[in-house]
């Protein structure tokens, strides 16, 4: 019985995936098309999952990264700023990875040099990288790379394609394998799994928790940086905050897939497919012609109803195990 319970709790997206899909079908011109569809994988998808497979490995130690957004557009405005001082696509990229690590090193300290509960740690570094980015940029203004043609690789990272799928859709596979190999094989990834589920027992198993986590901040930190060269090569500037568009969104699919997994933590396939639902309801929505302000209500609404329905099956599941045990 608690088989076919975890099967039905698997299966939950996936249901309702095809119910969205099914719905906006009908009711939205155009939305079943085949370049419909490549369209939300490159323009809504792929951001998004990038930055939402950051947020899967915080959330695999407990912690939720607010500073998500703000990493990305350290990465952008020192991406875009170097290749602005004509610097090689090669060197400009490092500086965009190495302003986020940076971030990502700072959260780290906060967390667990100075003993900040993570979410209020991110929470300020989002305060003051924004702060930076506005000192920065005379109040906000965007770097548009007007006086120098990019380099090739630069227009690459998000319009590039090769064997007929888009550079970004590469990205996003790359960094999904290299994360599920990391989390489900690895054996750092398992203790930090461990550590998010039971930090006391982390901390009395002898595991070097303040390492684990701080390394865990570092990576995501990364993985956000990633998305800000993507980002910067989707838009061919740097947008002031246009990364924080991305941090919600983020939060709610890396939900939506760790309610639904078998074991109810984070995993990157549910990830993914949290960051499909996300993307396509708004596609939806879009295309049948509802305001933006009731497109975020609906998406609430769609992460309130797939967290629901997880927690019905586990609440099912654990009733059932009582009921066995006693």
């Amino acid at each position: 019985m608690r088989d076919a319970t975890d099967r039905l709790s698997r299966l939950a997206a996936l249901g309702a995936l095809a119910a969205v899909l099914a719905f906006f079908a009908v009711a939205a011109p155009g939305f079943a098309t085949l370049a419909n569809v490549e369209r939300v994988l490159v323009n809504n998808f792929a951001l998004l999952a990038i930055a939402a497979l950051g947020m899967t490995l915080a959330l695999s130690i407990g912690a939720i990264d607010l500073s998500l957004g703000t990493a990305i557009d350290v990465a952008s405005l020192a991406f875009v700023c170097a290749l602005a001082h004509r610097a090689g696509c090669a060197s400009a990229a490092l500086a965009g990875l190495g302003a986020a690590l940076a971030l990502g090193a700072a959260n780290a300290l906060l967390v667990t040099r100075l003993g900040i509960a993570p979410f209020l740690a991110t929470l300020g570094t989002l305060f003051i990288g924004q702060t930076i980015q506005q000192l920065a940029t005379d109040g906000g203004q965007p770097i548009y790379l007007l006086s120098t043609a990019p380099p090739p690789a630069f227009d690459a990272l998000a319009h590039g394609v090769w064997l007929g799928v888009a550079a970004p859709l590469w990205i996003v596979a790359a960094l999904a394998g290299a994360l599920h190999v990391a989390l489900e094989c690895l054996t750092l990834g398992r203790q930090a799994r461990a550590l998010g589920a039971q930090p006391g027992v982390a901390r009395h198993s002898g595991l070097r928790v303040g390492a684990l986590a701080a390394g865990v901040f570092v990576a995501s930190a990364l993985v956000y940086g990633v998305a800000g060269l993507v980002l910067s090569s989707t838009v061919r500037s740097y947008a002031p905050q246009a990364g924080n568009a991305y941090l919600l969104n983020a939060i709610g699919a890396t939900f939506i897939g760790a309610t639904l997994s078998e074991a109810r933590r984070p995993n990157v396939a549910g990830t993914l497919l949290g960051v499909l639902l996300v993307s396509f309801v708004a596609n939806g929505l879009l295309l049948i012609g509802w305001n933006f302000y009731w497109q975020q209500v609906a998406s609430g609404a769609l992460v309130f109803a797939v967290l629901a329905l997880g927690s019905g099956v586990g609440r099912e599941r654990r009733a059932r195990d009582a009921g066995q045990s006693g």
